[in-house]
């Protein structure tokens, strides 16, 4: 478990790079389906292709909210050490699972269906799901001790009075 703020700084660098490659991936994702839509392209937008572009463009949008989510998280961590000193692994490693396994599922649910339903694929969703859900409680329950830490307002004038 890691308590030192060396090993917290090492933790938001490797979540803020990670969230803005990722974010770049996503983004160019995000411009591939602009293209096939542009260009009319009849694998991605005919009427039975339905299932396709509606999957695609979950993984899409998941993966950039996922992305900044981990810059968002990297910067909290250096903003507040103190929310590493708990779950700091666990929670790392399920955000990044998330990451992969939500938009992943996606994708892959899009890239063979059958009669209108997603693929295979589509069973790492709930799995990323899960690891998203252990993360943000690990993050929210890291914050605990932070309403303990902060003056209240009424300290804060006490001590200027003084």
């Amino acid at each position: 478990m890691p308590n030192n703020n060396d090993e917290t700084i090492g933790y938001s660098r490797k979540h803020i790079r990670f969230g803005w490659w990722a974010l770049l991936v996503f983004l160019t994702l995000g411009f591939g389906l602009e293209i096939l839509h542009g260009f009319k392209i009849r694998a991605y937008l005919d009427v039975s292709n339905e299932t396709r572009r509606f999957m695609w463009t979950l993984a899409h949008a998941h993966g950039s909210l996922l992305s900044l989510v981990h810059v968002l998280f990297g910067v909290c961590l250096r903003v507040m050490p103190e929310l590493g000193t708990r779950n700091l692994r666990l929670s790392s490693w399920s955000l990044v699972g998330a990451s992969f396994l939500l938009p992943g599922g996606f994708f892959l649910g899009g890239m063979f269906f059958y009669s209108g339903d997603p693929g295979l694929g589509i069973v790492l969703v709930p799995i990323g799901g899960t690891l998203l859900g252990i993360a943000i409680y690990l993050i929210a329950r890291s914050t605990e001790h932070l309403r303990q830490t902060l003056p209240s307002a009424k300290q804060k004038s006490k001590n200027k009075r003084n």
